[in-house]
């Protein structure tokens, strides 16, 4: 690669996939008949070791790919891929081409790779069968694994009955081999393996070994919880050793200490080890030819200040080349790199863009319906579960229905493309997808009718996942039976269902920021860098949120200068105008045109915009606990970490501090984890223990959760003798104010598990770590743009995964610690996320509308104002008419949501797409009349 930013010459190989990509339907088969990779490897029955891999993703086409472990490359031996397959896709002639694009900007996402295990003896990884890693345990689960979804011993192929999981196999270590950082997601992913097992089997026991319970994610402590209370479940904090195996059996035997039986050896039928997250294997080569730099741990360097920049201009990094994380942030870094790219060449935007054209629309509603069903396997999510192909059968013998077709991924590009084929080959004239739930997919389905030349409302959408294999997966024949009734409904419902249209709305390409902390300030700033006007409420008399009383961040980052240059750049940027004392008193309007109303600085303003951005922040909780407000020497740790700056006398020279975790959350209250109250206090640690290192300081703890490269910090302050002493919620530290010698001290006490005992620890001052609480104005801004919350009164995001800074409201988003706790590099991340989706919509003149609205027949309608009452978007009114006042709805601010449908007395509200015609058929064809009259004999 040469050039630079805004000019790079890139040279790429292409690696031959041995497929004919045009041939290769996905179906596996040739997956099935591989035979292992490498016939000399251990756990060759559990491991993914295949040649040929299929590879999903709904962008790229579900087709396989051989790599260079193929036994017929290695020596011509085998040729059993090409042998099954029934299209003669196998191309064992294809060589590698290179290609040179010429670009203005580069994203590095290439990921990492699990941990090895082998790589360290006494895991035993390699050398006893039923050691498998959590890479191995995930295939096992998988309805295209070894056994089809059976975990299986690959000893004897048996239903292992005991099982244990090892924690941090390859993190939190500094023996050769392994890492010292967190990798972030073994915790959760081994809860759900965990639950996913005792689905599988209710006998099943489960015991999981590990450090500390990182369940720092949105939604995951409930989610630690809902694993740790299924019965038969062990959560057993320590460090076991792997003793050995049985020669006869191939058990394994771990030996382990606890605090109240002292060392134990207890016997497993199987062991998995929760591998960690490495660079990946290609870091240094890849740094070399882009010229970036590697942080210590081999993943990419960035800026503290921007963690999607790289060392080199114009080349940007999301994902977990940025270090260890979950899907959620990846997929907001992904979002926020591209926003960074968007910036960067703005002067570009739309030279290579196309609008895409769709076939003419045949008119089909003269037609008798001519039905296509078509059920999705979802790989093991429904397949598993639901006996897919005598759904299929069923599905045939349905009124209407002339085909009826399984596939393994329908939302994949080829099987999407192959539903548009066989309507035009079949003359379908309507299309029933039996999958998953329509609040992700329909979309992207009625895009499918559209390029059949069909009407995109002739499709519906029967649920056999949320609403049947995932709530009865230990009932699988009568899941298949309920699943044959949905569709069976589903089909009625087609049958009925008539062609809308949608229409066009212009879309005002400004963007409304409320809030003015990092988050906002960054998003704002983002946006406006690509053109558009931001206006900007905050509603403090500055700028800068709670960042500014936080002093520095672990890192070393000075936030101060920090938001004093963005700070800077936001008021010296002619796009963006900020309204100080800003108080939101309306919201109206729709997607692309909402019309909000501020009150800044005693004046009334209507901000019109396309699009809204909610990044209102968070506050700190004030503790009622532990004699805080009553003893001026008990501090929040924020509060200590501001007091630390000012260089306080009382603070900086104090012979003892203790710092107690956890205050205000983990609790019946606030059952979340507030994510950066570890990482805080272990930054004030530090910073007084290189103060005074003769001060006495004391953490006491439930989990340390210094995930990623934190865990390195949490590491120098054990070794700087920070003394970290954990408590159990049920037995908290117990805090009074005593006189002794004269001298009044703060004296905490602590049970140490450990040493079996309470201790007695005197402070001179004591640091609570506060929660993160949703900030006071979150529930008001909520009802303003009419978006949800969390259970916790955080925002609610449309999708935890897919969509991760969205709301469910079109053109409404969400970034910052208004989302949920954060630090200040993930809220620049998803800051950047959040102004990369907006941009989505801004980008386009106009924005596509349901057709999916509500109607009045102004003959039905008595006027008495029930549905204007009833709906919450101000989307109907009365108007005149020659048969006087008639309520009317306003297409373009109605949403659909029928709930003036069913207030409507004399039922002149028609919801175009739920007609009653459509739901009562659904509703008759749930249940048959001759099963009413078998129920009504049986009653008798």
């Amino acid at each position: 690669m040469d050039g630079e930013a805004g000019d790079f010459n890139v040279t790429l190989t292409r690696k031959p996939r041995y497929i004919d990509e045009d041939k290769c339907t996905g179906c596996g088969t040739c997956t099935k008949y591989c035979p292992k990779v490498y016939p000399d490897q251990f756990n060759q029955g559990i491991s993914d070791n295949k040649a040929v891999h299929v590879y999903f993703s709904q962008a790229i086409p579900l087709v396989a790919y051989i790599d260079e472990g193929c036994l017929y490359l290695k020596d011509g031996k085998c040729d059993i891929c090409r042998g099954v397959c029934k299209t003669g896709a196998i191309d064992f002639k294809q060589t590698a081409e290179k290609v040179e694009v010429n670009v203005g900007t580069i994203i590095l996402s290439s990921g990492i790779q699990p941990f090895d295990p082998t790589e360290v003896e006494e895991y035993g990884y390699g050398k006893m069968q039923n050691v498998v890693t959590s890479m191995d345990y995930e295939r096992l689960l998988s309805a295209t694994g070894p056994y089809e979804g059976e975990i299986l011993r690959g000893s004897d192929q048996k239903h292992p009955q005991k099982i244990a999981w090892i924690q941090c196999v390859g993190s939190r270590r500094v023996t050769p081999g392994e890492n010292s950082y967190c990798s972030g997601v073994c915790c959760t992913y081994t809860q759900k393996q965990v639950i996913l097992t005792k689905d599988h089997g209710e006998e099943t026991e489960c015991t999981v070994f590990h450090n500390d319970i990182r369940s720092h994610g949105k939604d995951f402590e409930r989610y630690y919880q809902r694993a740790e209370q299924l019965p038969g479940v062990r959560f057993i904090r320590g460090y076991p050793s792997i003793v050995r195996e049985d020669p006869e059996t191939r058990n394994i035997f771990l030996k382990y200490a606890t605090n109240d039986e002292g060392v134990k050896e207890e016997e497993f039928d199987m062991v998995v080890l929760s591998v960690g997250l490495n660079p990946p294997a290609d870091n240094e080569v890849l740094a070399g030819k882009f010229g970036i730099g590697l942080n210590s741990h081999g993943f990419s360097e960035i800026e503290t200040e921007n963690p999607m920049k790289t060392t080199r201009p114009g080349i940007f990094v999301s994902g977990a080349f940025q270090g260890p994380t979950d899907i959620p942030e990846a997929v907001f870094s992904a979002s926020g790199a591209s926003a960074q790219c968007g910036e960067f060449l703005d002067y570009r935007r739309g030279r290579l863009s196309r609008e895409r054209v769709y076939p003419p629309e045949r008119d089909v509603s003269k037609e008798e319906p001519k039905i296509g069903v078509f059920v999705c396997h979802c790989g093991a999510n429904i397949g598993s579960v639901v006996n897919v192909p005598s759904a299929v059968e069923d599905a045939l013998t349905l009124p209407n229905v002339v085909y009826a077709k399984e596939q393994l991924f329908s939302c994949a590009t080829n099987s999407a493309q192959e539903i548009t084929d066989l309507a035009k080959e079949k003359g379908l004239n309507r299309v029933v997808i039996a999958a998953c739930s329509p609040r992700t997919l329909e979309p992207l389905f009625r895009d499918t009718l559209r390029e059949a030349g069909l009407n995109p409302y002739y499709f519906d959408m029967a649920n056999i996942r949320e609403h049947c294999s995932w709530v009865h997966s230990k009932q699988k024949e009568e899941a298949t039976e309920k699943a044959k009734d949905i569709i069976r409904m589903s089909v009625a419902r087609t049958r009925h269902l008539e062609p809308l249209q949608e229409f066009d709305l212009s879309v005002n390409k400004t963007a409304l920021v409320v809030g003015g902390g990092v988050a906002g300030m960054t998003c704002a700033l983002s946006i406006a860098n690509q053109g558009h006007e931001v206006c900007l409420v905050e509603k403090d008399t500055d700028l800068g949120g709670m960042a500014k009383r936080i002093p520095t961040t672990l890192e070393g980052l000075d936030v101060n200068a920090y938001l004093r240059d963005v700070i800077g750049k936001v008021y010296a940027h002619p796009l963006i105008h900020v309204s100080h004392d800003a108080t939101i008193t309306d919201v109206s309007g729709y997607v692309g045109n909402f019309i909000t109303t501020v009150e800044s600085e005693g004046r009334i303003n209507k901000i019109k915009h396309g699009a809204a951005i909610l990044a209102t922040g968070a506050d700190e909780y004030t503790p009622t606990e532990y004699l805080y407000g009553q003893d001026d020497r008990v501090l929040t740790s924020v509060e200590l970490g501001e007091q630390i700056a000012r260089g306080d006398e009382k603070i900086v020279n104090a012979q003892s501090l203790v710092m107690i975790q956890c205050v205000g959350c983990r609790n019946e209250d606030r059952n979340y984890c507030s994510r950066v109250c570890c990482s805080h206090s272990v930054k004030n640690a530090l910073k007084l223990r290189e103060l005074n290192p003769q001060m006495a300081i004391y953490i006491l703890f439930r989990d340390m959760r210094t995930y990623g490269f934190n865990e390195d910090y949490y590491r120098e302050a054990s070794e700087k003798d920070v003394r970290f002493i954990r408590y159990e919620p049920e037995d908290k530290p117990q805090v009074e104010a005593v006189e002794e010698g004269g001298k009044s001290i703060l004296r905490v006490t602590v049970p140490d598990p450990i040493l079996g005992q309470r201790l007695e620890l005197d402070a001179d001052v004591l640091s609570l770590a506060a929660a993160v609480i949703p900030s006071a104005s979150t529930n008001e801004v909520a009802g303003f743009f009419k978006v949800t919350l969390s259970p916790d009164d955080f925002f609610k995001e449309a999708h935890v995964k897919l969509k991760p800074v969205e709301f469910a409201a079109d053109g409404v988003y969400l970034c910052g610690t208004a989302h949920y706790p954060k630090h200040i590099q993930e809220t620049i991340n998803q800051a950047y996320g959040a102004a990369g989706r907006v941009l989505t919509l801004l980008s386009h003149d106009t924005v596509v509308a349901s057709g999916s609205v509500c109607e009045v027949k102004e003959n039905d309608c008595v006027s008495c104002g029930a549905c204007i009452t009833a709906c919450t978007y101000g989307a109907i009114e009365f108007r005149d008419t020659p048969k006087g006042k008639k309520a009317w709805v306003n297409p373009v601010l109605c949403k659909g949501d029928g709930v003036c449908n069913a207030k409507c007395p004399t039922n002149a509200i028609v919801l175009k797409h739920f007609t009653d015609e459509e739901l009562c058929s659904q509703i008759d064809a749930a249940v048959t009349d001759e099963e009413i009259i078998q129920q009504i004999d049986a009653a008798a």
